[in-house]
């Protein structure tokens, strides 16, 4: 299952520039106001802990007569700035849903606020416990809000990347997903069967408009496994009119992983790529296995794909490039996105949050 390497053609783009429905008709999409404090995620965590301890490591080293010495500033420091710096996170990811609300200017003035208070709050601690005198108050509230800036310019980049795209990136998302040629050869399977099993035919059509009607609908932050799992089996009884005998698909589900979290369209690809590299090159068809399976607080997600030697196009990397960024992005360090080609057989396993 390698990824396409084609790019779209001027016709491809303006078929797909005509797939927009107009804005009179559904109504103008709503703008979306980017969130800088989504620090709920243990990757942001450990990122915003590291840096700040980084930064602490640093400062310790002024005045610092030898390691040891260094060794004592640092766990001094470490004494105020870890506990300030959790103060920041939590309070950042307990207030999200409010701070949303805000335009985002007050947002920067709330976060870098939020700052200065947690940097005097770590100085208080270090005075409680009669490590620091005297107290530099002011310099810990500024270090504080410092810091704070920082944290919150890289949580506004976090936040700009996952914020749906204007209309052209939504259809270049659609262009890498549901590729013209796959309307065209659908619309003919379905022209065929018209007469001869009209039920057919209007059973596939009805698959493709559930495709294409959750390719075109905003983009969501989630959706769950059990509906890209259903999303995916449409596509795969479209694939079948066509390949017949030569797509054999396998199923392994289960039931206890369909709640998990996912991107949106985020499983199709990957078996659109199956299919592509796999059953197409192939006189003869080649297999095709979903699996899914939770392991306590993991679910495995595996789409694998057996290629034919000799043949088949090798593909960019620019869907399963993309397919793992914008897993990373939803689930961060909590989700991990392998590939293996081994003895003709293409897989490649998800791992994510139950």
């Amino acid at each position: 299952m390698l990824p396409p390497s084609d790019n779209p053609s001027f016709a491809e783009s303006t078929l797909l520039g005509g797939l927009a429905l107009p804005e009179a008709e559904y109504g103008a999409r709503p703008a979306v106001r980017m969130s800088m404090f989504d620090a709920c995620h243990v990757g942001v965590v450990l990122r915003a802990v590291l840096f700040v301890e980084s930064v602490a490591g640093v400062g310790a080293m002024f005045g610092a007569l030898d390691p040891m010495d260094w060794l004592l500033r640092f766990s001094l420091l470490t004494g105020g700035v870890l506990p300030a710096t959790l103060a920041w996170l939590i309070a950042g990811c307990g207030l999200k849903t409010w701070l949303l609300r805000l335009p985002p200017r007050l947002q920067w003035m709330a976060g870098i606020a939020l700052g200065a208070i947690a940097g005097a709050y770590g100085c208080g601690l270090l005075v409680l416990i009669g490590l620091l005198h005297p107290a530099p108050w002011w310099a810990s509230a500024f270090a504080g809000a410092l810091m704070s800036a920082m944290l919150l310019i890289g949580l506004f980049w976090r936040a700009r990347a996952r914020t749906p795209a204007a209309t052209a990136a939504r259809l270049a998302e659609l262009q890498s997903r549901i590729r013209p040629h796959f309307l065209f050869n659908t619309l003919n399977s379905a022209i065929a069967l018209v007469r001869a099993e009209p039920l057919k035919a209007e059973a596939v059509l009805e698959d493709l408009s559930e495709l294409f009607r959750s390719a075109l609908a905003d983009p969501a932050e989630s959706v769950t496994l059990g509906d890209e799992i259903a999303l995916a089996q449409r596509y795969l009884a479209i694939e079948e009119i066509r390949f017949g005998e030569r797509l054999q698909v396998q199923w392994s589900l289960d039931p206890h992983a369909d709640q998990a979290k996912l991107p949106p369209l985020l499983l199709q690809p990957l078996v659109e790529n199956a299919i592509r590299h796999g059953v197409e090159p192939s006189a003869t068809g080649a297999q095709v296995k979903i699996s899914t399976l939770r392991r306590g607080s993991v679910v495995v997600i595996k789409v694998t794909n057996s290629t034919p030697a000799g043949t088949g196009e090798r593909g960019n990397g620019l869907a399963l490039a993309n397919v793992r960024e914008r897993l990373l992005l939803l689930h961060d360090v909590q989700a991990r996105f392998q590939t293996v080609f081994k003895d003709g057989v293409f897989q490649v396993r998800l791992e994510i949050p139950a």
